[in-house]
C-alpha cells in the first residue's frame, strides 16, 4: 500500500466533480496566457528579469535544502519545529523591514503632504489586509493538505495526497515569490537583494522540512526530495508576476508592497507558527523564530540600508 491510503479506498474514489474539472481547465488556459505575457515582459522589463533571477535563487535554495534527505535519517520533531520557527522569524523581519517600511515611505510619497502620515498608514494597512484576505480565500477554496492538520478546502477528498501537498506548499511559497518580485519592481537595489537572500536562507531549512515530512508521510526518499525541490518553482513565477504588476504603475507600488506583506503574514500566522507549536516544542520554535528575525533584520539593515 502506498502513501495515498488503502488500495481499496484509492480504487473507489469517485471522479472529480464538474466544478473542479472546469476549474482545472480554466487554470490551465490561464497559465498558458500568463506564460505568453510573462515571456514578452522578460524581453522588455528589467525588473521582471531581475525578479526571475531572484526567484530562481530562492527556488534553488529550496532544492538545496531538500537534497540532504537523500542521505540523512528523518529529523526529530524538535529539529523540524525549530526550523519552522526560524523560517517564520525570517519572514516576519522581511515583512517589517523589506516590505512594510518601504511601503509606508512609498505611500507617503504618493499622498498629499498634509495627510501623508494618516493616508499612507491607512493605505498600507488596507493593502496588508487585502493580501491576507486573498490568501484566506485561496486557503478556503483550493483543496490542500497540511502535514498535521489534514485535508482542507473544497473537494479535498477527491484528490490524491501528492497533489494536496503540492497545493499546500504552493500556497505557502507564492507570497515569498510575490515579495521578491515587488521588491525588484520598487527599484530598491540592495534592499531587494537582501530580501531575496533572506528568503533564500529560510528556503534551505524549509526545503529540508518539506522533503522530510513527505518521507515521513510514506513517500520514497527520492520522490520526497524531487517533489520538495520542485515546490520551489512557484517562487520565480510569483516573483515575475509581482514585478510585472507593480512595475506597470507607480501608484501600485505601495499596494504591492503591502499586499505581499499581508500574504506573508497570513502564511506565518495561519501555517508556520501553528505547525511549529503543535508537538510540544514551543520553546525551540520560538528560539528559532527569534534567531531568524534577528538574522533577517541584520541582513536588511546592513545590505539594504
Amino acid at each position: 500500500m502506498g502513501p495515498d491510503g488503502l488500495q481499496s479506498a484509492s480504487s473507489s474514489q469517485s471522479p472529480l466533480p464538474l466544478r473542479t474539472r472546469l476549474g482545472l481547465l480554466i487554470s490551465a488556459a490561464g497559465a498558458l496566457v500568463l506564460a505568453s505575457m510573462v515571456w514578452k515582459q522578460l524581453q522588455t522589463n528589467p525588473a521582471a528579469l531581475n525578479a526571475l533571477l531572484g526567484g530562481s535563487v530562492a527556488a534553488l535554495a529550496t532544492a538545496l535544502g531538500a537534497l540532504p534527505v537523500l542521505l540523512t535519517q528523518h529529523p526529530s520533531e524538535r529539529t523540524q519545529d525549530t526550523l519552522f520557527g526560524f523560517g517564520a522569524g525570517v519572514m516576519l523581519a522581511a515583512c517589517a523591514f523589506s516590505l512594510i517600511l518601504p511601503g509606508l515611505e512609498a505611500a507617503k510619497a504618493a499622498t498629499s503632504p498634509a495627510s501623508s502620515e494618516w493616508l499612507g498608514g491607512a493605505l498600507i494597512g488596507a493593502a496588508i489586509l487585502l493580501g491576507g484576505a486573498a490568501l484566506l480565500v485561496m486557503d478556503r477554496l483550493l483543496p490542500h493538505e497540511h502535514f498535521i492538520k489534514g485535508r482542507e478546502g473544497a473537494d479535498a477528498k477527491q484528490l490524491r495526497r501528492t497533489w494536496l501537498f503540492v497545493i499546500a506548499i504552493t500556497l505557502h511559497n507564492l507570497p515569498e515569490g510575490l515579495a521578491i518580485g515587488v521588491g525588484y519592481a520598487a527599484n530598491e537595489g540592495l534592499r531587494a537583494n537582501s530580501l531575496t537572500l533572506g528568503i533564500a536562507i529560510q528556503d534551505v531549512p524549509e526545503g529540508f522540512v518539506v522533503a522530510a515530512s513527505l518521507l515521513a508521510a510514506g513517500y520514497t526518499r527520492g520522490f520526497a526530495v524531487v517533489l520538495g525541490a520542485l515546490t520551489g518553482l512557484i517562487e520565480p513565477l510569483g516573483a515575475v508576476i509581482g514585478a510585472i504588476v507593480v512595475s506597470s504603475s507607480t501608484m501600485l507600488l505601495p499596494w504591492g508592497l503591502g499586499f505581499a506583506a499581508g500574504a506573508m503574514l497570513f502564511v506565518i500566522s495561519h501555517e508556520i507558527i501553528p505547525e511549529s507549536h503543535r508537538k510540544g516544542h514551543e520553546a525551540w520554535a520560538t528560539t528559532g523564530l527569534m534567531l531568524g528575525f534577528v538574522l533577517m533584520m541584520i541582513l536588511d539593515t546592513s545590505l539594504g540600508g
